[in-house]
């Protein structure tokens, strides 16, 4: 089965109350762009993520989210001084904090920060079609211009608001020379 994959950059998701400490009372997250996930958006909104040895400029996905998680890949860990585990999204003990600066006040997060773990997003329609189930662990090759590379690892997360789309970080994309969106062969 075919998947489209896709680079995901470096992004924070906040929380409600960290989005008013960050950009105000009744602050409201301003969607710029709709990405592949339903009901998921690139917001215009962004934040420096300040690190022991250094700070980026990372923009904000919405909606909010019950926890402020800060996704980087492992490139960008190094600039900040921290150490991430791969974890998937939202599994968030034992990991490193850092320093959110929005124009309004900053906030230290005491947990937070993941590399995030290269994933599938399936309805539950896709995943039957594609014969997975959650959580499974598969493989997925891509090849583009003469580069051809197979993720192992890859974990299956199926729910009725996914829709089919893997998630690489910009490390990854890089290793495999994509430009961006490309398709792939999932492997069983």
């Amino acid at each position: 089965m075919k998947v489209m994959v896709e680079t995901s950059a470096h992004h924070v998701h906040v929380s409600e109350q960290d989005l008013e400490a960050l950009f105000g009372k009744g602050a409201a997250l301003t969607n710029k762009k709709d990405l592949s996930q339903p009901g998921q958006f690139a917001c215009a909104e962004k934040v420096e993520v300040i690190g022991p040895k250094g700070s980026m400029s990372m923009s904000i996905l919405g909606p909010t989210r019950p926890e402020t998680q800060v996704e980087i890949s492992l490139t960008d860990a190094r600039k900040l001084g921290v150490t991430p585990p791969i974890r998937e999204s939202g599994d968030l003990e034992g990991t490193p904090g850092c320093v959110l600066k929005g124009p309004a006040g900053e906030i230290e997060l005491a947990k937070g920060v993941i590399a995030a773990k290269r994933h599938i997003h399936f309805n539950p329609e896709e995943a039957k079609e594609a014969g997975v189930t959650d959580k499974q662990i598969v493989s997925v090759k891509v090849e583009y211009n003469g580069r051809s590379l197979t993720f192992g690892d890859v974990v299956c997360r199926v729910s009725p608001k996914y829709a089919l789309a893997m998630h690489v970080d910009t490390d990854e994309s890089n290793a495999a020379a994509l430009p961006g969106t490309v398709d792939g062969e999932i492997i069983l």
